[in-house]
């Protein structure tokens, strides 16, 4: 999210998170962002950082500007550094690029340092490409953090995962397919799925 009226517009919808990318590299980038109108978001909204490889002080500048409840990570940020914001009270999600030789066995290190781990298609350009990966290389998935599952999900998919019996499963994450172009999310579909509430 970016731009003031379609915050103001999905925030309407009442969703758990808003995310607000600070990679300077997306299309979606959201550095111009109003922050005002997003520390004045209801408070059910939590706001989250969405941060590829950036340092500690970039993050803790946009945390205190925007008054951020979660950081998403999508680079190759260490164990430790998730402790180090985890320990600052700020609820950690780190994002894994899933793909048929993914190593799941690597997530261990991580389960004393994030609150909850997204598993994303697994892209260069550190997610946003609107593909769907192999939902079933998450039985491979030995861990009992819950997960936030993304990559390309669009209204067809939502059926499916519905049925999903993984008590694990927190929490879809909607973008590239609900959006009009880049930062820019359709009301109209994304109200489709809130009036019926996964």
């Amino acid at each position: 999210m970016r731009d003031t009226a379609n915050i103001l517009e999905i925030a309407a919808l009442e969703p758990d998170y808003m995310g607000f990318i600070f990679y300077p590299l997306s299309s979606r980038y959201a550095g111009e962002v109003d922050a005002e109108i997003v520390r004045e978001l209801p408070s059910s909204i939590k706001k989250t950082g969405v941060f590829v490889n950036a340092d500690l002080a970039t993050i803790a500048k946009w945390g205190t500007v925007l008054q951020l409840d979660a950081v998403q990570l999508h680079g190759n940020e260490s164990p430790e550094f998730c402790l180090k914001l985890k320990e600052n009270g700020i609820e950690v999600i780190k994002a894994f690029g899933i793909h048929a030789d993914f190593e799941f066995k690597s997530l261990e290190n991580y389960l004393q340092v994030v609150d909850y781990f997204l598993f994303d298609t697994s892209t260069a350009q550190h997610g946003g490409s609107g593909k769907v990966f192999d939902w079933e290389l998450l039985l491979q998935n030995n861990t009992d953090i819950p997960f936030f599952l993304s990559g390309g999900i669009d209204l067809e998919q939502l059926d499916t995962i519905a049925q999903i019996n993984d008590s694990r499963l927190y929490a879809v994450d909607l973008n590239s397919k609900f959006e009009l172009s880049p930062g820019i999310k359709d009301y109209s579909k994304l109200k489709k799925i809130f009036k019926g509430r996964l």
